[in-house]
């Protein structure tokens, strides 16, 4: 892998073309120069560091051939490999390979094909220059033993024994370069087989894809938000089920001045944007896209998008969202599988089976009536139950910090309750934004999810939801109850009819509305002693 960028230069009289390789290679993230004809080409190969020549001429010209004759192409590979791009007869293609151009591309050509074949290119002449590095040092070896030898031969038995000294390193600096040969073609199969297994898992990095979205795409995703919350607001708060004889509890159908409470807690529940990249364990190369297009990601023929661990393109995330809320000075709560995307996660947990390591790239929290993100880390996760506590700076934000209520008597069986939280995540704000706004943000952004929550905060429009049930049952380990929910509520407040938090919103019931889950609060008690070092 390159640790910089590699520099082509492009010697293409076609101006569609060379525009075509400007912008291809451009989205690839390599460095180009351009040259008006072959000739100016070779110059600027003499006088500068090129990694790779894109050249349009027909191997039948005698100036190309003559420059190309005159120049030492052996040498010359070794330092820039050359792809001529030719409409000529095969056998004048053929003589251009024979004159020592790297490789040949007849029209019509593909886009992906001419990126696909730089790479192999560059590849070659990374592996030449590896290999030219080694024979270097194995020279500077051997001369440096030849001194030594001829140091030693001062008599006629010193060079005796200098003569069988030499004969036995000579054994050995072959056995040296047999050795050699036999690592790197291990490494060579190693480096295959871990690149497939590479491969195999970037089908399901495809099925998980959430990136960049086009513009109808997201507008799609914001209709079909509009009719789930559609379909939560009509459900409304669910009938309480015939309530457990408890004498410690009230006997309450429904939470004393709710708008109360939401309006004092809601500015404290905040959206959770989780961007997760891929590393290769093998090589710790991040995994990237083939290249950017004005369309988005490079795709190939059959309409898969590329990706690779070579090249220079933009890395791959993964975006995820969820709920989390303010429990003290510069603490935000949540559940693990927010904070760490991939934890109990089946299909992520496979992604890192084939070789790539899931990571949080960043982690941002957005506040309602804040128009700026507030970048969060993990503090302590509980080893217990699904939270974790997240650490980053409120200090400007001056929001009421939820109160706690960890007792078992807490929550009873029948009482209401109140969910807060971002369920379907930035699908459901767009929801609740005019169709104007909607089709603004995403033409602004251009479907990237970072860009479109971002114009979201500063625009205001970053509210959670909220809904109303009653608690189902109260078991050791979790919360049953119907309030209504879904993916992105996890890690949302449950508040009891005295206004205090009793669970955290950890899990649901798909096509079921009426079991919900949530942790009981009391598993936060230990994470809420942690210190919280701000990031």
């Amino acid at each position: 892998m390159p640790t910089k960028r590699e520099k082509i230069l492009i010697a293409v009289d076609d101006p569609r073309l060379r525009q075509e390789l400007q912008t291809l290679l451009v989205g690839a993230d390599y460095e180009i120069a351009h040259a008006e004809s072959s000739q100016e080409a070779f110059q600027l190969l003499r006088a500068s560091a090129f990694d790779l020549l894109f050249l349009s001429a027909e191997p039948s010209d005698a100036i190309f051939s003559s420059t190309l004759s005159e120049t030492n192409t052996a040498t010359l590979s070794a330092k820039t490999r050359i792809i001529l791009l030719s409409s000529a007869a095969a056998a004048d293609r053929a003589r251009a390979l024979d004159l020592g151009v790297d490789d040949v591309i007849a029209p019509p050509w593909e886009s992906l094909e001419l990126l696909a074949r730089a790479r192999a290119q560059l590849r070659t002449k990374r592996e030449l220059h590896a290999f030219a590095e080694k024979t270097r040092l194995a020279e500077e070896s051997w001369e440096v033993a030849q001194t030594a030898f001829q140091a030693l031969a001062v008599t006629e038995k010193m060079t005796r024994d200098a003569f069988n000294l030499e004969r036995a390193l000579k054994i050995g600096v072959g056995a040296l370069f047999a050795l050699a040969l036999v690592v790197g073609g291990i490494f060579l199969l190693f480096s295959r087989r871990a690149d497939k297994e590479s491969r195999r898992a970037y089908s399901m990095i495809a099925r998980l894809e959430r990136g960049v979205q086009s513009e109808e795409q997201l507008l799609s995703a914001t209709q079909k938000a509009r009719q789930e919350i559609s379909s939560l607001e009509a459900v409304g708060p669910s009938s309480a089920p015939e309530p457990v004889k408890n004498p410690a509890a009230k006997s309450v159908s429904a939470i004393e001045s709710p708008e109360t409470v939401i309006r004092s807690y809601a500015p404290s529940v905040c959206l959770i944007h989780v961007s997760v990249s891929f590393v290769d364990k093998t090589s710790g190369q991040p995994l990237r896209y083939g290249g950017m297009g004005p369309d988005g990601p490079y795709k190939d023929s059959e309409g898969n998008i590329v990706y690779t661990l070579e090249g220079r393109g933009p890395e791959v995330r993964e975006d995820f969202f969820g709920t989390g809320f303010i429990v003290g000075p510069n603490k935000i709560l949540t559940n693990h599988h927010v904070a760490q995307p991939w934890w109990e996660n089946e299909e992520l947990n496979h992604v890192a089976q084939q070789g790539l390591q899931p990571a949080v790239a960043t982690m941002n929290a957005y506040f309602p009536e804040s128009s700026k993100a507030v970048h969060v880390e993990i503090a302590e996760i509980s080893p217990d139950a699904d939270l974790t506590l997240l650490a980053g700076n409120l200090s400007e934000l001056k929001r009421a910090t939820f109160k706690l209520d960890p007792r078992k008597e807490a929550a009873v069986s029948g009482q209401p309750l109140i969910s807060l939280g971002y369920p379907t995540g930035l699908s459901a704000i767009l929801a609740r934004a005019s169709d104007s706004a909607v089709q603004d943000i995403v033409k602004v952004t251009a479907g990237d999810p970072k860009g479109v929550i971002d114009e979201l905060a500063r625009r205001g429009l970053i509210r959670p939801t909220v809904t109303q049930g009653h608690i189902g049952d109260v078991l050791a380990d979790r919360i049953v109850y119907d309030a209504q929910t879904t993916s992105g509520g996890s890690g949302g407040p449950l508040i009891n009819q005295e206004g205090e938090v009793v669970g955290v919103t950890y899990a649901i019931v798909r096509g079921f509305g009426g079991s919900n889950f949530g942790v009981p609060i009391r598993y936060a008690e230990p994470l809420l002693k942690v210190p919280a070092a701000l990031p």
